[in-house]
């Protein structure tokens, strides 16, 4: 498995072993992105920090805000996959304009050696409530 598709399959695991609520609503609404990112080595527990916090207030204050999940490769830490549902395309649009997201691109600009946005369409997407 290719790192990529490791940090990938992370992710989902991640989901069910979570508890995430199952998607139920018709995905071809769904706004799904994965986002790639290279974080500077020296800022990596600051923007562990800051994306942690942001997920947080985004989960809790934004209901179109459906899945987001943040995940390190063990091999290269530095490597940050964020795996991204929102319930349509003005939901995602939305997030972008939300305080605390502005927040945090502004803290994480400087940490941030790369980033790259990959849309996606579900094939199946599951979870199991704890």
């Amino acid at each position: 498995m290719t790192g990529n598709r490791a940090l990938i399959f992370c992710a989902a695991l991640i989901a069910v072993l979570t508890g995430a609520p199952a998607l139920s609503q018709d995905k071809s609404e769904q706004h799904i992105q994965i986002a790639e990112i290279v974080v500077d080595p020296a800022q990596l527990e600051n923007y562990k920090a800051a994306v942690a916090e942001q997920i947080e207030a985004a989960i809790r204050l934004e209901p179109g805000v459906l899945v987001l999940y943040s995940v390190v490769s063990k091999e290269h830490p530095t490597r940050v996959t964020v795996f991204e549902i929102y319930r349509d395309r003005e939901a995602y649009l939305m997030h972008l304009k939300a305080p605390h997201f502005l927040k945090y691109k502004a803290t994480v600009e400087p940490m941030v050696k790369s980033l790259k946005l990959i849309p996606a369409e579900p094939i199946m997407l599951g979870s199991r409530a704890m």
